[in-house]
């Protein structure tokens, strides 16, 4: 296989952020005229970009809507694998997330992040969780919690969520399960 170009020519890269007027307006992309010049010849090429139209607010509902309609595809399990020890809600978390190798939904991560903060000056605040709560029964809760989320939760509201708080990724799981 030959490359279209040789490594040691140089490539300048000028682009224009005009649309043609030509193009159609049902096309949800426009054209960016991109001038390649290559030594000695220039070429012109067209590249379609995504609509500008967008606003940060339409595109942070349109992620949180994405987000939803994964997270709603994904199955609770129905199997427990074992019991697990933990001496934090988020701790607990950790551990299913690595467990049955799924995320967690946002809200869930929040709550699990509230309920561990809500321990703070309480009389067993120093004590491990699981003495407190049987693992069984927190793990089920978690699970509980999750499907309310994964099932009921609105894209919009996680969205307006989001808006407000600009860390709101450190609590979006990375953990994608192979389906």
């Amino acid at each position: 296989m030959k490359r279209a170009l040789p490594w040691s020519d140089q490539v300048d890269v000028i682009s224009s952020d005009e649309s043609s007027s030509s193009s159609s307006s049902s096309s949800s992309y426009s054209s960016l005229d991109v001038e390649v010049q290559v030594n000695d010849g220039t070429k012109n090429v067209a590249v379609d970009q995504p609509p500008k139209e967008l606003s940060s607010d339409g595109l942070l509902i349109r992620k949180a809507e994405i987000y939803q309609e994964y997270m709603k595809q994904l199955p609770i399990p129905t199997q427990r694998g074992s019991v697990i020890p933990f001496t934090t809600w988020m701790g607990l978390g950790r551990s299913i997330k690595q467990l049955y190798g799924q995320p967690l939904h946002y809200l869930t991560n929040i709550l699990l992040k509230q309920w561990d903060h809500s321990r703070v000056g309480s009389e067993d605040e120093h004590r491990p969780l699981d003495i407190i709560v049987h693992p069984c029964k927190a793990e089920a809760t978690v699970w509980l919690v999750e499907e309310l989320h994964r099932q009921t939760s609105s894209h919009h509201h996680m969205a307006k969520l989001w808006q407000s708080d600009p860390m709101h990724h450190a609590f979006i799981d990375s953990i994608f399960p192979q389906l």
